[in-house]
C-alpha cells in the first residue's frame, strides 16, 4: 500500500517527542495494546504531527486517528477547537475515534472492541 503523505508543521516534531515522554496513563495503556502491530498487524504511531496538530495515535494504513480526551476536553472552548481540528483532518479522509481517559482506563475491552470493529469493517470494504 502506498503511503499517503499528510503534511505537518515540522515545528511540532519536538513537542510531539515531549508529549510521548509525558503521556497520560490512558495513552500509555492504549499504546501498550496497539504498539508493535499487535492489532491485526497495523502500525500505529504515538503523538504524530498531522497538519498543525499532534494526534494521540495514528495509523496511516487505516486512515485512523485515535484521540484520548482528558478532563479539559469538556470545556466549551476546547470542544470547539476539537471540532475544528476534526473537520480539518477529515478533509484528508481520516476517521477520528475519540475515547475518554476514563474509558481507556476502566473499559479497555470495549475500547479495543470498537477499534477492532472499525478495522474489520475497513478490511471487509477492501475485499
Amino acid at each position: 500500500m502506498k503511503r499517503k503523505i499528510i503534511p505537518y508543521n515540522p515545528k511540532l516534531k519536538e513537542l510531539a517527542r515531549k508529549l510521548r515522554n509525558d503521556s497520560t496513563l490512558g495513552e500509555v495503556l492504549l499504546w501498550k495494546e496497539l504498539n508493535n502491530k499487535k492489532m491485526y498487524g497495523y502500525d500505529f504511531h504515538r503523538q504524530k504531527p498531522l497538519l498543525n496538530y499532534i494526534v494521540d495515535l495514528y495509523c496511516y494504513e487505516l486512515n485512523l486517528v485515535i484521540e484520548i480526551d482528558g478532563q479539559y476536553h469538556t470545556h466549551e472552548e476546547t470542544y470547539k477547537l476539537d471540532l475544528l481540528r476534526e473537520q480539518e483532518l477529515e478533509k484528508y479522509n481520516l476517521t477520528i475515534m475519540r475515547f475518554t481517559e476514563q474509558e481507556v482506563r476502566k473499559d479497555m475491552v470495549n475500547v479495543l472492541r470498537t477499534i477492532e470493529t472499525y478495522i474489520l469493517k475497513q478490511e471487509a470494504s477492501q475485499e
